[in-house]
C-alpha cells in the first residue's frame, strides 16, 4: 500500500518561507511521480508541483510566478516543496501526492491516485 506522510507545515508571516516534506513507503519511487496539491478554504483542489525524478521533468502550476520549487530524493523517497514569498491566498491544506508513471498526467497532480492526509499551511501576520 501506498502511504504519504507530510511534514513540515504550519504558521508563517506574509513573505516567509517555508519548506514542506513527504516521506513515501510502499512503492518504487522509480515507477512513481510525487507532487503536491493545495486546498485552500471554499476552494477546489489546485495542483501545486510535481516531479518525476530529481534532475527530470517537473511541473510547477504557473500562477505561483516561481515562488514554489519541488525537489525529490529517490534514495530516501521523500519529496519537498521550497516555499517562498508566501501570500495569504496560501494558506490552506497541502497535500504529498503521488501516481504510478503509466498513469500520471504531469500537469494535473490534483488527479494523482495516492495522498497523504495532508499538512495545515497558514500565511498570516
Amino acid at each position: 500500500q501506498v502511504h504519504l506522510v507530510e511534514s513540515g507545515g504550519g504558521l508563517v508571516q506574509p513573505g516567509g518561507s517555508l519548506r514542506l516534506s513527504c516521506a513515501g513507503s510502499g512503492f518504487n519511487p522509480e515507477h512513481y511521480v510525487m507532487g503536491w496539491v493545495r486546498q485552500a478554504p471554499g476552494k477546489e483542489r489546485e495542483g501545486v508541483a510535481c516531479i518525476l525524478r530529481p534532475g527530470g521533468n517537473t511541473f510547477h502550476a504557473p500562477s505561483l510566478k516561481g515562488r514554489f520549487t519541488i525537489s525529490r530524493d529517490i534514495v530516501k523517497n521523500t519529496v519537498s516543496l521550497q516555499m517562498e514569498d508566501l501570500e495569504p491566498d496560501d494558506t490552506g491544506i497541502y497535500y504529498c501526492v503521488a501516481d504510478p508513471i503509466w498513469t500520471a498526467t504531469m500537469t494535473r497532480p490534483d488527479r494523482f491516485s495516492a495522498w497523504g492526509q495532508g499538512i495545515q499551511v497558514t500565511v498570516s501576520s
